[in-house]
Parts: C-alpha cells; structure tokens; sequence
C-alpha cells in the first residue's frame, strides 16, 4: 500500500511540473527568465514563486466547495420554520463575518491545537504536541468566513424566488427536496451567481492570510526572496502581477460559467 501511495504521489508530482505555468518545460520563467532571479532551479527563485502560485491556488479550490456547500446549509437553516435554527445560523454568520479573517485564522490554527491537546490530555494522551497542518487550518479559516458571506447571498437568491415555484411544486405531487433541487437550485444559482462571483475574488485575495502561519503561498515566497535578495519592489511587483492574472483568468472563466448558468433564459 506505501508503494501505491508512494506512485501515486510520483505522477501526481510529475502532472504539477508539466502543467506549471512558471517553470514547467512551457513554463514562462523556463523560457523567458534563464540565467536570471527567477530562473528554475538552485540558481534563481522560480521554483519558489511556481510552488506559491500552486499552493495559493490550491487553498482557494479547495476552500470553494466547502466554503459553499457549509453557505448553503446555512442559509436553510436561516430561513427554516424552526426558531433554534435560524438563531444558529444568525449567530454563526454575525461571528464569522464580524471578525477579521486574521484574528478567525489564529484562533483555528492556534485555539484548535490547544483545544485537542486538552481534550487528548483529559484523556490520558501523554505522547508529542498535537500540531495542525498550515494548509488545513486556513481552509477550514477561509471556508467558515467565506460560507458566512455566501450563505447571505445564497439567502438574499432564495428570498428573490416567488413562494409560488414551492406551491407549483407540491401541485405537481414532488416531494420537497425534489422541487428544491428540480425548481429551485437552477434558479438559485442564476441569481445568486454575480454575488458569489465577488465571493470569489475575495477568497483569492484572502489566500494571502496564510503566509502568517508559514504556509508558502505566494505572500509568503515573495517575502522571503525580499529578506534573501532585497529586492522588494521587484518580488511584491511580481507578487501583484500573479494576484492579477488570477483574477482575470477567474473573470474570463466566470462569465462562461454565468452563460451556462443563463443558457435556459428566454431572449428579449
């Protein structure tokens, strides 16, 4: 099973490095910066910038589904006929989306070690200090932020949907989560599509909190090639160009997926 994971892991690896923009074999700093500070390799700092682009990347993809699908169910529960729920999900969102996304990454990556090795000390644990991992903590920090701000644009869509597409529904004899599913989520996504796309943005920009807790994104190599070289108008210069060709790649993707959201519209 090790071998297995070990492979795994080798052609995972290999898939990165031929599909890396910056310094794969069509890379733009193999081709264009040879010889230079940001060549590939022990000589420059292209290995560091492409492994920052790729962890940058890979915490907002990987924030996103759960970001939404945690949004989503909060924004049931806001809306639901039970009192406790809506208060929960009031409370959750007012936490969440009153306080700065630093201070809620500390307290996950820092409250969460000490919380577990508390619970493991009650229990008897007398082994090493639980540490938990950089990468998951500013997931889990960014998707609760993230999913407060989406489940108001997940409530504002459904409030938007007239009660008479649940009432066509049950005419129809569906059952409740086959209207909302059939009925409802096709028209929700259409409209809460431009909210969530700002959402968006913002999650790639608040990437950047994890180079605090030493995760390596691209804040976080930039900086450390500007205490190594100083050179800080030239890194954070760099820094500013790939948040920006992140947020055009994701504006020409998003206006595809915001047309295949519409495709069902009837043209006037």
């Amino acid at each position: 099973m090790g071998g297995l994971f070990s492979a795994l892991g080798s052609f995972w690896s290999w898939i990165v490095h031929i599909f890396d923009p910056l310094c794969g074999p069509v890379g733009i700093f193999t081709w264009l910066a040879p010889s230079t500070i940001l060549s590939c390799g022990d000589t420059g700092w292209g290995d560091e910038i492409a492994l920052g682009l790729q962890i940058t990347v890979s915490v907002a993809i990987v924030t996103l589904p759960i970001g939404l699908a945690i949004g989503f169910l909060v924004a049931l529960g806001q809306q639901s006929e039970e009192k406790s729920l809506r208060l929960a999900a009031g409370i959750y969102t007012t936490i969440f989306r009153g306080l700065p996304e630093l201070l809620t990454l500390f307290i996950i990556y820092y409250g969460m070690q000490m919380l577990i090795q508390s619970l493991l000390t009650f229990v008897g644990y007398d082994g090493p200090p639980v540490e938990i991992n950089a990468f998951l903590a500013g997931v889990i920090a960014l998707s609760v932020v993230f999913s407060a701000y989406c489940s108001e644009v997940l409530l504002s869509a459904f409030r938007a949907i007239p009660k008479g597409q649940y009432e066509a529904g049950d005419a129809l004899g569906l059952h409740r989560g086959r209207t909302l599913r059939l009925v409802i989520l096709p028209q929700l996504v259409r409209i809460a599509l431009p909210g969530l796309t700002n959402l968006w943005m913002v999650l790639l920009k608040d990437t950047s909190y994890v180079s605090i807790i030493s995760l390596a994104d691209i804040l976080r190599q930039t900086s450390v090639a500007v205490r190594v070289t100083k050179e800080p108008f030239f890194f954070y210069g760099l820094a500013c160009c790939l948040y920006l060709v992140l947020a055009i790649l994701s504006s020409f993707l998003l206006v595809y997926v915001e047309r295949w959201a519409k495709r069902s519209e009837i043209s006037r």
